[in-house]
């Protein structure tokens, strides 16, 4: 270690001559913090004492106080960022512009058209000689005049320009997609403030402005902003796996562990630490710089041409910068090492999300499915054209490939080519994508303004399928603002808040102490704001409450505080959710300890032997009377809807002193001073939110920390529960109780007993709530899958959020690990925020599915239009430039037009879609092939009878590089005026009769209706060649638009016809989960599917379902016979049919299936299936009792009696009861219960 220290000081001259002068100021170069920062553990405590004596050393060096922090002087500051660098990781830079462009250019049709047209146009310059032209067969002949072959280019000038203006719009909309992600990312990180010592005072301010010496506050539920060592913890742990990957907390104190590191969560306690790296020179910004997220410098190496660090530059492209600095994610470094970066990895390092969402999946594989047809038709088109061509011209014209004619046939055979693409251009829906993004896009944006700020787009998207929302009741449903309301102190239950002067002097003393010094010196009461308002509580709400309380007993908490500085507090045990109350221990004048402690009444009181009498003096609190006490003040208090919070003391002698890190042994024996009731009132907008939910068939639950009856009377005030409903709640143990087998281990199949009626988990621990949650996502019970939401503030919440379909973290009282596990940041902390997350969810459900009616019914008409046309006239009806044309205003102006309808407020009275309801319901299928067929009969009609109707010549049969004809131009516009039309109608989806509701709610889409009339007229009456138009009559006009209206009222004959009565119509674009099970599976067990069940064929089914029953029978008759515990039979099989089968076929089959069985390995396999609830033969007697307490008494005693084998099976205990039949049949039979047989029977019926 000498050696190291002697290194140091040599190290000091140097480096500062050779640093700036400004290192020169400090006692610490960048390159010293740098390098001590990489120690651990005690390593870094003997660097601390040899290189600078202790933690005040290091401050002075670093020219600030640990109990002042710095100055504050804006010069002061300036000079730290310039020596240390600032608080900030330059984000990657974002692609410009032309990079987005090329991006756009990789999309496999746009190349196939360049292509196209690219050969189109050269063939175009090429001229033929002349006068060879008949030998080439009639086909090639026709009218082509001069003008007519110099104007050849112009169709491949077009369709290049129309691919331009394609690329332009996505390369534009990804841009802003990207500058929007952009502006999200810098308001979450400018949200996120720290506390740190200024002057003396503690401030919040941004986490970029924190410097280096700075001296910062750390709480229970921080996400570190930058390194730094702890100078004073209390009882420290933090979570340091998004660095290390070790999941245990590891514990920090200033003599063991003082090393903290950016990017790391506080999971329990506080502290002050001395900030010693910020930005790029912290450990976290250190790994952004290598991933390449902070490095320019290497990109510019890159350029110079070193490319023998390849793997280097993959993982910087595939490095994208997460949600700020704090999710450091350590993906992206594993694929650092390997090196072979493909898109994949870039979007799995870029969001660690759960799962695609259930939209993207549905609009995946339904695209596949439609680009697939496209391809199908397009290569039919192309094959019979050529087909066509060739017979026509070589067999019955009887002609010869000459040389000279091949450039003649070339420009045909492109032609046909430059359809056949078209066709495939037209089916492809490439704005598809497009659609969900401006729509996700748009509703983010709206999103923030109803103070949801999402931080994941799909979760929007999710948020609308919600079918559970499991709430946290503490600031969510209530205002999160405590008031001590009742108080029972010296044997007097106060109704409210008592006169000090009635109080016991010393009591009253005692409980002032305990509260001001027993709860976080950052929980504060200050001045309000306004002169009318009420004060402001900053810090803990059920602290700033007592504190409250303090201030309403006429006494200053401050002045106390004062007395005891938060370094003098001896011993801090903070609040966490296993110990459920906080305890500070201080050391009296005398050299004596006292330590006082508050927290949940009914936990704190079994720890309470001695209670504060009315003299203020101590006098035994046996277990009776805690019992009249919680009967007679605690009960009462929480049917009022208040917390109950017991406030304790106890003494300890000076010497020996108490061993604090057995906790055990210190927290009992308190003394009682006081329960205090805190009320903390419902938000009133509340009540109102939790009916729309329940309208829409979403179920809120609450799930609290708090005592079961408070939380039952705060559930009944919002409405969660009505009287007269069938529900439960419960407390976590109980829950536990319920849903764990007598082996501890959690069963999917009593969870799903459960949560149904479940309603209110009080006194629940953060893995109850984990295991709720996942217990109800992973549930097969009812026709599909639960959709759960999640809201949580705590730390301890981050679980439960992560593994929820949708979680939504408290902007106000959540925790930075909160916010990062979550999706949405609820800014205003208010419930009915959920409610209009769900409005805008199901919106862009909705917007996506109105897209999708518009889009599909063009398709279908266009390429059956151009298939249809090209087989029989040989050439489209409408060219490939006015497809494109069409193809724009399908894709990119109906996604925006349709994509940006605001919700409305009847989105809430339907029930959600679920995971597997199909994005093209029946309706939508009824109105996409009952607009397909109207507007084909116009287009044919018009196509083969137009030249009669209107009197003008056919376009039909014209010669390559004929002139554009009026005929096909008609076809042309109402084609396009059809569509407009239909724009309108697919405003509603679910068969609505009045489609212009609302229209004009929404500007954008007049706007672009006008906007596309208004451009659709310009490019019939002046486009000309490109476009293949003529101008047109007034009076063809008009016809057209009448075609065009004709949609509309179409519309409405399409809406009169019931949709259950076209029983042929399917439904596409399903979900991904349940497609692989035959129908009549489902049907047969609609309750529960298991995904184990589809492994096995249905004889073998049969087969276990068979031998399962003949076991139960046997199990019964055994256990009737000996009389012994009929429960564990009763259990595991619900129902007994036919008893009198014989029980000797059953040893023939035992031998030969369960030899196998008693093997482990395939135990395992046969549990596979047996998972699934269908051997569980119809239920008949469903109301088995769940495990009560006598029945686990029996059940250990049954245990010890026959200790049958274990099985790895969780889910149905069937399994169990095979096993026991064939091992321990005789044992179980003789085994004798401690409780009669007759007992047993009626706690199991």
């Amino acid at each position: 270690m000498g050696d190291m220290t002697n290194s140091a000081v040599d190290f000091y001259p140097k480096n500062q001559r050779g640093e700036s002068n400004h290192a020169g100021e400090f006692g610490c170069s960048l390159n010293e913090l740098r390098s001590f920062m990489e120690l651990r553990g005690s390593e870094a405590v003997q660097k601390i004492q040899d290189t600078y004596g202790d933690m005040n050393g290091f401050c002075r060096r670093l020219k600030t106080s640990p109990t002042e922090g710095l100055a504050g002087n804006p010069a002061d500051l300036e000079n730290r960022r310039q020596t240390f660098g600032r608080n900030f990781i330059p984000p990657k830079k974002p692609k410009t512009f032309l990079q987005l462009i090329w991006e756009a250019l990789q999309d496999v049709t746009l190349i196939i058209l360049e292509l196209a047209a690219i050969i189109s146009l050269g063939l175009s310059f090429y001229q033929p000689p002349g006068e060879r032209s008949e030998m080439c067969g009639s086909a090639a002949g026709g009218v082509e005049d001069e003008g007519e072959s110099e104007a050849g280019w112009i169709e491949g000038a077009a369709i290049l320009l129309s691919v331009i203006c394609v690329v332009f719009v996505t390369a534009f909309n990804d841009w802003s997609k990207e500058k929007q992600f952009r502006g999200l990312q810098s308001r979450i990180e400018q949200e996120q403030k720290f506390a740190v010592v200024r002057g003396g005072q503690v401030i919040q301010i941004p986490v970029s402005e924190i410097v280096t010496g700075d001296i910062a506050q750390i709480k229970y539920g921080d996400l570190l902003p930058a390194d730094g060592i702890l100078i004073q913890g209390n009882d420290l742990k933090i979570d340091e796996s998004s660095l290390t990957g070790e999941s245990d907390h590891v514990r920090k104190s200033a003599d063991k562990d003082p090393m903290l590191l950016s990017g790391t969560h506080v999971m329990e306690g506080s502290g002050k630490m001395l900030v010693s790296a910020v930005g790029v020179n912290s450990q976290t910004g250190i790994i952004f710089t290598l991933l390449g997220a902070g490095g320019e410098e290497e990109e510019k190496k890159d350029k110079k041409g070193k490319m023998q660090d390849g793997n280097m530059e993959n993982s910087q492209n595939k490095a994208k910068k997460q949600d700020g600095a704090a999710a450091m994610e350590m993906q992206p470094l594993k694929s650092a090492e390997g090196g072979d970066g493909d898109d994949k990895e870039k979007k799995k390092s870029g969001t660690p999300k759960k799962e695609k969402s259930v939209l993207q999946g549905k609009l995946t594989k339904l695209a596949v499915q439609i680009g697939k047809a496209g391809l199908v038709m397009s290569a039919i088109t192309v094959i019979i054209l050529v087909l066509y061509f060739a017979i026509d011209t070589f067999v019955i014209q009887k002609l010869q490939w000459l040389p000279e004619c091949t450039p003649v046939y070339i420009q045909f055979f492109v032609k046909f080519f430059i359809i056949g693409v078209t066709v495939l251009v037209v089916a492809v829906p490439e704005g598809l994508p497009l659609a969900v993004t401006i729509s996700l896009a748009y509703s983010v944006k709206k999103m923030m303004k109803d103070n949801n700020l999402v931080r994941h787009l799909d979760a929007c998207e999710t948020m609308g399928n919600a079918t559970a929302i499991c709430s946290d009741k503490t600031g969510t449903l209530t205002t999160n603002r405590m008031t001590v309301v009742q108080a029972y102190v010296g044997d007097v239950h106060y109704k409210e808040v008592p006169d000090p002067d009635t109080l016991p002097s010393k009591s009253l003393d005692m409980l002032v102490n305990a509260i001001s010094l027993n709860s976080a010196y950052t929980s504060k009461i200050l001045p309000p704001e306004k002169e009318v308002g009420l004060p402001r509580q900053v810090g803990n709400k059920t602290e700033c409450g007592l504190l409250g309380f303090v201030l309403d007993l006429k006494r200053d908490y401050q002045t106390v505080r004062d007395q005891t500085p938060e370094e003098k507090l001896y011993k801090v045990y903070t609040f966490n959710s296993e110990r459920k109350s906080m305890s500070t221990v201080i050391k009296m004048q005398d050299g004596s300890f006292r330590m006082y402690s508050k927290g949940a009444s009914e936990i704190v009181l079994k720890k309470c032997s001695n209670i504060l009498n009315t003299a203020g003096e101590a006098r035994v609190f046996r277990p009776r009377d805690r019992d009249e006490m919680v009967k007679k003040v605690i009960e009462p208090m929480a049917c009022d809807g208040l917390r109950t919070i017991c406030i304790a003391f106890r003494d300890f002698p000076g010497s020996p002193e108490p061993d604090w890190d057995n906790e055990n042994n210190i927290l009992i024996d308190l003394t009682c001073i006081a329960v205090v009731g805190i009320e903390d009132p419902v938000r009133p907008e509340v009540p109102e939110a939790i009916r729309k939910c329940q309208r829409a068939g979403i179920t809120v639950r609450m799930v609290t920390g708090d005592n079961i009856n408070t939380a039952r009377a705060i559930a009944i005030k919002c409405g969660i529960i009505n009287p007269g409903e069938d529900f439960i709640c419960l407390e976590g143990k109980d829950f536990n109780r319920r849903i764990r087998n007598e082996k501890g281990e959690v069963e999917q199949e009593r969870i799903d007993k459960i949560w149904p009626k479940l309603r209110v988990l009080a006194r629940s621990s953060p893995t109850d709530k984990h295991t709720l949650v996942k217990g109800i996502i992973d549930s097969l019970h009812g026709e599909r899958r639960q959709v759960v939401a999640v809201t949580g503030d705590g730390t301890n919440d981050g679980p439960a959020l992560k593994k929820a379909d949708v979680g939504f973290a408290m902007g106000i009282a959540g925790t930075d690990v909160a916010k990062e596990a979550s999706d949405i940041i609820l800014t205003d902390d208010n419930f009915s925020s959920i409610v209009k997350a769900v409005m805008w969810g199901r919106n862009v459900y909705d917007s996506i599915s109105k897209f999708l009616q518009f889009q599909l019914t063009v398709n279908v008409v266009a390429v059956i239009v151009a298939f249809t046309g090209a087989c029989i006239t040989q050439d489209s009806p409408l060219k490939a430039v006015q497809m494109l044309w069409v193809n724009l205003i399908m894709d990119t102006f109906a996604s925006l037009a349709l994509a940006t309808e605001p919700p409305t407020e009847a989105l809430l009275m339907r029930k959600p879609y679920g995971r597997n309801k199909p994005l093209i319901s029946r309706t939508m299928m009824k109105n996409i092939l009952g607009h397909g067929i109207y507007q084909l009969t116009v287009i044919f009609t018009l196509l083969f009878a137009g030249e009669t109707i209107f009197n003008i010549d056919s376009g039909r049969n014209a010669p390559l590089h004929a002139p554009p004809s009026e005929h096909y131009t008609i076809i042309f516009n109402t084609f396009v005026l059809m569509q407009l039309f239909n724009e309108i109608n697919a405003r509603k989806i679910h068969g609505e009769k009045n489609v212009f509701d609302g229209i004009f709610r929404n500007p954008i889409f007049c706007s672009i209706v006008f906007g596309t009339f208004a451009i659709q007229i310009v490019i019939i009456q002046f486009g000309g060649k490109p476009f293949s138009c003529i101008p047109l009559q007034i009076d063809q006009w008009l016809w057209c638009i009448v075609l065009g209206v004709g949609e509309l009222l179409w519309g409405q004959i399409i809406s009169s016809i019931p949709t259950n009565r076209l029983k042929f119509l399917k439904e596409a674009g399903h979900g991904t989960q349940k497609d692989d099970i035959p129908e009549e599976e489902l049907n047969e067990d609609a309750e529960e599917i298991d995904h184990a069940e589809r492994e096995l064929r249905r004889g073998q089914i049969l087969w276990f379902r068979g031998l399962n029953r003949i076991q139960t029978q046997i199990e019964v008759v055994n256990t009737f016979k000996s009389g012994t515990s009929f429960q564990g039979a009763l259990r595991r099989q619900s129902s007994v049919t036919s008893q009198n089968q014989d029980i000797r076929v059953v040893k023939a089959f035992r031998s030969s299936l369960y030899e196998g069985l008693e093997k482990p390995e395939s135990k395992s396999s046969i549990h596979n299936f047996m998972t699934h609830p269908e051997f569980r033969i119809d239920d008949s007697q469903p109301h088995i009792p769940l495990i009560d307490d006598t029945d686990i008494e029996e059940d250990v005693a049954l245990k010890q009696n026959s200790s049958p084998p274990s099985s790895p099976n969780k889910n149905n205990n069937a399994i169990d009861s095979g096993i026991n039949l064939t091992t321990d049949t005789s044992k179980s039979a003789t085994s004798s219960s401690p409780g009669s047989p007759l007992h047993s029977l009626e706690t199991s019926l």
